[in-house]
């Protein structure tokens, strides 16, 4: 697999636990072993599945590091052993996982980037709600806030993405049968995430993902930009409110979709020379998804905002929904009725926060 410095990344993508991500590539492991490749286990997690313990044995495996915090142990990814080791290609389960604090990096997709860039080839598993840009959405569709997420670019800059597939009504009688999770876990399981509507809603943003990220595979190498994108600019307006996270992560998919540019910005009123706290966390998380920010200074926020898209030849603006209008002008227009007026050659986007369920 191994043909240049940089190692390559296979991803196996799914849209829930138990559609056979993990088993498919651990068959694939063993197809290499037996092709004479040097194949390691780095990171396995077996989750009790006893189909898929079975498909391990015969690959050698990089003992997990232990780690001590809040008076539990954890096992990691022993980066620095399959270093040491340096297999042709590491098996690495659990993409987007977060390690326990005291690891040397945050999230596991940054230890695999290290076995990347040492040269060694990796096989990873991840599920479609995983991807940052799809967080507000995967909330909206089944009321859960998925906390672990990976950056849309690191899933696009990989080598091969692959589709593991299973029906929503075969996955769920797999539950039934005990296959995926304990009978409790399963039956818990089965009245709130893994109902139905959730999973037929989650497998066809899989499906929608990974033949996105095969076309882009496809028109990279030959160069081919896509038609419907040529020319597109996006223009993502920060605020410090926290529905800004909401226009980041819509921003920058529509983005990726067009294969265009894309600019965050935030408005800084001049005689406030500092952006505050939230504007920069904003700015921070903008940049971690691989968008140029920038600060601009005017008086006027609409008009500052039409300029820097005339500026950088911005095709498209996302805007939040304007906060309600202070009393004393009830009858003057919001900033986002302002921009609409002064950027009438720009197609705009209002993005409105939505109530959703938590848990």
């Amino acid at each position: 697999m191994n043909g240049s410095h940089k190692g390559r990344l296979k991803v196996y993508l799914g849209y829930a636990a138990g559609v056979g991500k993990t088993y498919q590539m651990l068959v694939d492991a063993h197809e290499l072993r037996r092709k004479g490749v040097d194949v390691v286990i780095a990171y396995f997690e077996p989750h009790g599945r006893q189909d898929t313990i079975a498909k391990s044995e015969g690959l050698e495996r990089v003992p997990a590091r232990i780690l001590e915090y809040g008076g539990a142990r954890f096992d990691e990814m022993d980066t620095g052993a399959v270093l040491r080791r340096k297999p042709a290609v590491a098996v690495v389960d659990e993409f987007a996982h977060t390690n326990v604090p005291g690891s040397e990096r945050e999230k596991r997709w940054q230890d695999v980037h290290v076995l990347l860039d040492a040269g060694i080839d990796v096989l990873t598993t991840v599920n479609v709600q995983h991807l940052e840009s799809l967080n507000d959405h995967i909330r909206a569709v089944t009321g859960v806030r998925v906390r672990e997420t990976v950056p849309d670019w690191v899933i696009a800059d990989a080598d091969e993405v692959v589709l593991v597939d299973l029906t929503p009504r075969a996955l769920r009688n797999r539950l039934e049968r005990g296959v995926v999770y304990s009978p409790d876990k399963a039956r818990q399981a089965l009245e709130n995430f893994f109902t139905e509507s959730n999973l037929s809603a989650l497998r066809e943003l899989a499906l929608r993902q990974a033949a996105h990220e095969v076309e882009e595979k496809i028109s990279k190498p030959a160069g081919i930009a896509s038609a419907a994108g040529a020319g597109e600019r996006v223009l993502i307006c920060l605020t410090g409110s926290p529905s800004s996270a909401i226009l980041i992560r819509r921003g920058k998919r529509v983005a990726d979709y067009l294969q265009a540019d894309c600019l965050a910005v935030h408005v800084m009123v001049q005689g406030r020379p500092e952006a505050d706290a939230a504007v920069e966390q904003q700015l921070r998380f903008a940049r971690n998804l691989r968008i140029e920010t920038r600060l601009a200074e005017g008086h006027d926020v609409p008009r500052t905002i039409a300029e820097v898209a005339h500026q950088e030849r911005v095709t498209q603006i996302f805007l939040g929904r304007s906060e309600h209008r202070p009393k004393w002008n009830w009858l003057g227009e919001t900033i986002v009725q302002q921009v609409v007026r002064l950027a009438r050659d720009v197609q705009i986007t209002v993005v409105a926060r939505r109530n959703q369920r938590l848990t």
